[in-house]
């Protein structure tokens, strides 16, 4: 599989050390063999998935890539997009002009580019839509030349969200597409684009998927017991459940 990576990559340093991503303020490096991959991947891919649980550094490193590639003007603009509201979209109902109903589910985006490059940079470019922050279904009928594109909370795509996303990326773009599949909040029946897409394009030259687990969470030692805890709660209640069906 072209660009595949293992599942379950080593925490701590080691590896790590050998790749030195450059932002405005302050150089980023991966943490252990499963993020340095990652990282290497998305400079030699066009498109890449970093798929696993939440604190893995999956959307931060993103995030890195693409203010690198901007400061070293190997892209013109940085688009930065998430499925709002579970996927479902439906601002109408919050109070506030767009910007007002979107920013808490990019907020985390923004607070990785002010970390980067700080607000008043990082407000200037956005004024100047140099960096773009919106949500999924502002990205139809577009084709972005020249940009670094990352979608966050992509397992709350559909699986025409997630083809409609790919479709945009045009020429001299690089795409970065992030989601944790035990975090799914579409509708039941419904099914995610992320988890559709790794059998679809598991054999295209050019992509790229990285999986996290536990072991690469790089927040708080007790982030990493949750998250096997719930993964072993999970794959208990599927067993009850099989054996209940059989």
């Amino acid at each position: 599989m072209d660009g595949e990576r293992s599942q379950e990559g080593g925490g701590g340093s080691g590896e790590g050390g050998e790749l030195v991503i450059r932002t405005y303020k302050k150089p980023i490096k991966p943490r252990g063999a499963n993020q340095l991959a990652y990282c290497q991947a998305i400079r030699t891919h066009d498109v890449n998935f970093g798929i696993g649980p939440a604190g893995t550094g999956k959307t931060f490193l993103a995030v890195a890539c693409a203010v690198e590639a901007l400061e070293s003007q190997r892209v013109s603009r940085i688009l930065l997009v998430r499925p709002a509201v579970e996927a479902g979209e439906k601002l109408g109902f919050l109070p506030g002009d767009l910007a007002q109903k979107i920013d808490p589910y990019l907020r985390p985006l923004y607070d990785a580019l002010y970390e980067m490059m700080g607000i008043e940079r990082v407000t200037k470019f956005i004024e100047r839509n140099i960096i773009e922050v919106a949500p999924l279904a502002y990205m139809r009928g577009r084709t972005l030349n020249n940009a670094f594109i990352i979608l966050d909370e992509s397992q709350n795509t559909t699986i025409a969200q997630m083809k409609m996303f790919l479709t945009r990326i045009g020429f001299g773009s690089t795409a970065v597409i992030t989601g944790d599949i035990t975090q799914i909040d579409l509708p039941r029946g419904e099914s995610s684009g992320l988890v559709n897409v790794r059998n679809v394009l598991r054999s295209i030259e050019g992509i790229s998927f990285t999986h996290f687990g536990s072991r690469d969470v790089v927040r708080h030692p007790l982030v990493q017991k949750i998250v096997d805890a719930y993964a072993a709660s999970d794959a208990a209640s599927k067993s009850d459940t099989d054996r209940d069906a059989g």
